[in-house]
């Protein structure tokens, strides 16, 4: 059977074995030196670090490739729509203008644009494979136990270890109903034209959306049936505690962090201007 997209992914590396609470804390810090800064050299060595880890992982490209392959067509996407709305953005960042390509009105096509969107992307390669590596290298049960154990009510941890494991059921849901329906005779292939297939495509969604509301209410019933919620505290079957890896990965991020905030702004601009 294939995998999932965005389920768990069970392998031994360093990256598996940190606890879940360990890799939210790491994937903000991450997040948040990617986003703040604008200064491509931290961004580049961010670049080349996510490479490394996601290879320490051990997660195979081809596992994640479909995912990647959306993120990196909404963010084509969000390129051609940044120049096409605001095609000047990085002459009015650098303060410079440096013309390669004449074209009309406010068009021309700019160093300071290409430099700026270059940052742009980075960001996105910056971020993506640890939002992916977060999301297949962390079991939806161990990760709701950490998120307790850091103090977050275990009703709201536990609504994120649902949500993760019901990723993974929708899919094989949709799978299930899509090869039933083309055995009735339903035609999805590319043989059909693009309009019949949306129309073909109801009759999955369809019984997809009742499933999933069935689903919804057999678990809020169990839980319900077995007080859910009544206790203050509940014990967690995959509660792990911290190790040594744990402590030194939030700690490499956290100097990570403030050293790229020291750097971004030592001379009061998030923006680094090689013009």
């Amino acid at each position: 059977m294939a995998v999932e997209m965005l389920s768990y992914i069970d392998k031994k590396s360093p990256i598996h074995s940190l606890t879940g609470a360990t890799k939210l804390i790491c994937l903000l810090l991450w997040s948040f030196t990617a986003m703040l800064t604008y200064d491509t050299r931290i961004l580049l060595f961010l670049f080349v670090a996510s490479i490394v880890i996601f290879k320490i992982s051990k997660i195979k490209l081809k596992e994640v490739s479909f995912v990647l392959l959306l993120i990196l067509t909404f963010l084509m996407l969000n390129n051609i729509a940044i120049y096409l709305f605001s095609p000047q953005e990085g002459v009015g960042i650098y303060g410079t203008k440096h013309v390669l390509w004449d074209l009309p009105g406010r068009y021309d096509l700019t160093a300071e644009q290409i430099f700026y969107q270059i940052n742009i992307t980075l960001k996105y390669f910056v971020v993506i494979p640890a939002a992916l590596l977060f999301m297949v290298t962390t079991q939806p049960s161990e990760f709701a136990s950490s998120l307790n154990r850091i103090g977050v009510s275990y009703r709201i941890a536990y609504s994120v270890a649902i949500a993760l494991r019901y990723i993974p059921d929708i899919q094989r849901d949709y799978r299930n109903i899509a090869l039933a329906q083309q055995a009735r005779g339903i035609d999805l292939s590319r043989k059909e034209k693009l309009s019949r297939r949306l129309k073909n495509a109801a009759a999955i969604i369809v019984p997809l959306i009742f499933s999933s509301l069935e689903r919804i209410e057999v678990i809020s019933n169990s839980m319900d049936l077995r007080g859910f919620g009544k206790n203050k505290k509940r014990t967690w079957y995959r509660a792990r505690p911290f190790k040594v890896g744990d402590y030194m990965a939030i700690t490499f991020l956290t100097v990570l962090f403030i050293v790229s905030i020291i750097v971004t702004f030592h001379d009061g601009n998030r923006f680094y201007n090689p013009f």
